[in-house]
Formats: structure tokens, sequence, C-alpha cells
């Protein structure tokens, strides 16, 4: 017998665009403006609110809240948006919100990401592919995650801030500026300590890739270089290692300065 996709406490507004292979669990709301794309699973108890867009085959998890209104005095009731990509695993109690009009008026989460339980994101984040949000973790508005990051558990990052692609903060960690990539950072306030080895060894970087990503490191942090003078030696080591470009490319879109 075939089972229905949609239970039938669900309560589903007229104008929410569903696909036919989207499965919503009992008591979930899903309200005005909602469009949610094939193979995404909602189960029970969770709450969409609008205008929110949610791609392929995600995986809601229970009691969480989804595109609701920022939480930002200034907000007026604006049309603004959620967008979620695709392939995402959002757990337990999750609450993210939409953007402002002060801002880019789109909080984005893309493709591939695991988050955790307990995790809040904040108006106008912008949320990168293959993260990794531990539980409790929560981002103040305005924040970019870039690529491959992982955040642990507990882990705040204040307004504004960037956080740098395949970098990786301990449990408890309080963020209050840029952490650039491939850095390792932990305590309140976070400091850098050393480069994610083992996070870029799993995601295939070479043995002597790694090390010219150490040694760029060393030219940022440990060298008593000026942060001109670390960029510069960064896109001279850039020629030979591209992948050090991601470090230079960061650094000159940094707003709040680096963690020290």
């Amino acid at each position: 017998m075939a089972i229905a996709k949609i239970h039938p406490t669900a309560i589903i507004d007229p104008s929410a665009q569903l696909d036919s292979s989207v499965e919503v669990g009992a008591y979930t709301v899903i309200g005005a403006d909602v469009k949610i794309d094939a193979g995404t699973r909602i189960l029970n108890h969770v709450s969409i609110g609008g205008p929110t867009t949610i791609g392929k085959n995600n995986h809601i998890f229970q009691f969480s809240s989804l595109g609701e209104a920022p939480q930002d005095k200034k907000y007026k009731g604006e049309p603004t948006l959620l967008e979620i990509g695709d392939n995402n695993t959002i757990r337990e109690f999750c609450t993210f919100n939409r953007g402002t009009i002060q801002d880019k008026g789109t909080t984005k989460i893309g493709n591939e990401n695991w988050i955790m339980a307990y995790v809040h994101i904040a108006h106008d984040c912008q949320i990168g592919n293959n993260t990794i949000f531990a539980n409790n973790s929560s981002l103040a508005g305005h924040v970019d995650v870039y690529d491959y990051a992982i955040l642990g558990g507990f882990t705040l990052i204040h307004q504004f801030c960037k956080i740098g692609s395949h970098v990786i903060t301990a449990v408890g960690s309080v963020v209050f500026k840029d952490i650039p990539p491939y850095v390792t950072a932990a305590g309140y306030d976070a400091k850098p300590h050393g480069i994610n080895s083992e996070g870029l060894k799993r995601r295939g970087f070479s043995a002597d890739t790694i090390l010219q990503i150490k040694r760029a490191y060393k030219a940022l942090y440990r060298n008593g270089l000026t942060l001109d003078e670390a960029k510069a030696e960064l896109s001279s080591m850039q020629l030979q290692t591209p992948e050090i470009g991601l470090l230079t490319d960061f650094l000159n879109v940094s707003t709040r300065g680096i963690v020290r």
C-alpha cells in the first residue's frame, strides 16, 4: 500500500510549492512563499516560513524553525529570503533566519552541509558548501562561512566575521575576528593554533602542499612580518603553490582583522 508523502496533520499554505516527491512529517507547518525541490524530507514538528527556497535532497529533522523573520530590530516586515541549496542535513532544533534589506536581503546555505542540533544561523549569513556545524554553534548576523569549514560545538561567531575555507574551531571557541583559510582556532577570544593538517589530508591535499601551507602560516603568524609584508610574501609563495591563493584572496577581503 502506498504511503502518503505528506502527513495528514501537516499544515501547508496553498501558495507553497512542493515537488511531488517531498516528504512532510506530522504537525509540520509550511507557510506562504515557500518552495521545496525534489527529494527533500522534512520530519515532524518543523516550521518553515517564507519567503524560503529549499533545494533537492535535503533532510530536515524535527523541531527546526527555518525562514522566520530576522532577529533585527530594524526589520519592518520586508520580503527577505532564506535560500537553502541541495543535499544538506539539518538536525533537530536548528533556527535559520531570513536576511535584511540593510545587507544582501538573503540568508544563504549552500550544498552538502552537515548542520547538527541547536545551530543558529542569523540574518544575512552566507554559508558555502561541505561545511560542518557541530551542536550549538551559533552565527550572529552577516557572517560568511567558506567551503569545508568546521565549527566545533558551542562555537560562537561575532557579527560580520568571515570564517575561511578549511578552518576548524575547537569546542567553545568565541570568535571576534576573521579566521583565515586552513587555520585551527580555539579559545575566548579565539587564537590561531597552526593549520588544519588532518582535514587537508582527508581532502586529498598532498604532503608537499600541506608543507607549503604551513610555511604560509608561519609567514603570516610567526616570522614577525607586518600584515602587508606577510601578504606580499604569500603572493610570492602562491606562484609555486596555487592553494595559498585562498589565503591571499581572503586577506584582501577581510574587514574585521584576523585572529592573532
